[in-house]
């Protein structure tokens, strides 16, 4: 009875997330703001301190020291393929070093909710395996329908899973978010991305 009701607290929320995307977004914005708060008392509840959740220093350097360098390999690949076939957005340099710094806290953000939040409820009741792919499900789940950045979301979202359980740093996952981000952002054509917009506003930039 426990893990029932264990699992069903993230699945729960979950499906709040999902409510408000789909509609309380557009009529009633501020909602966001309630469920913050009620990840927050699940916290409290939890007894979970940010220190604990990975809002730390503690192993960045060791992120950064096993993950920069495939970081850095993949922002090449992705700029040389958005280059090599002329996808890449006309934006001056200086403009995007800004774009890319202002999604950082959207990116750790995204990250408490996928790792410090839904990894840890799940990695506390499921299977080592089940947990990070449960996860990562949940997160592709919220960029309904945009079937790009659900397979994205996907996979990264179990990379990022995976990292997260190792290391417990939110920090070094919230720079490859916003760097992920940024730069599908500026290579994928709209055509593919679909500027990457999710929920009823998908259907309206088709």
């Amino acid at each position: 009875m426990r893990r029932k009701i264990a699992i069903a607290e993230p699945l729960l929320f979950f499906a709040l997330i999902m409510t408000y995307i789909w509609g309380l977004r557009s009529t009633h914005h501020e909602f966001w703001m309630a469920l913050l708060a009620l990840m927050l008392l699940s916290h409290c509840v939890h007894r979970e301190r940010a220190e604990t959740l990975g809002f730390r220093r503690r192993n960045l350097r060791e992120c950064l020291e096993a993950y920069a360098p495939a970081l850095a390999l993949a922002t090449l690949l992705l700029l040389g393929g958005g280059m090599l076939l002329d996808t890449t957005r006309p934006i001056g340099f200086t403009d995007a070093v800004l774009a890319w710094v202002a999604y950082m806290p959207w990116g750790l953000f995204q990250q408490y909710i996928l790792n410090g939040y839904f990894m840890n409820r799940f990695d506390a009741v499921l299977s080592r395996r089940a947990a990070p792919l449960l996860s990562a499900a949940v997160f592709s789940g919220a960029h309904l329908p945009n079937s790009f950045l659900m397979v994205v979301t996907f996979v990264l979202g179990y990379c990022c899973a995976r990292i997260y359980r190792r290391y417990k740093n939110l920090y070094f996952l919230g720079l490859a978010h916003a760097t992920f981000g940024f730069l599908l952002f500026l290579v994928v054509p709209d055509s593919i991305s679909h500027h990457l917009i999710v929920g009823p506003g998908w259907f309206l930039h088709r």
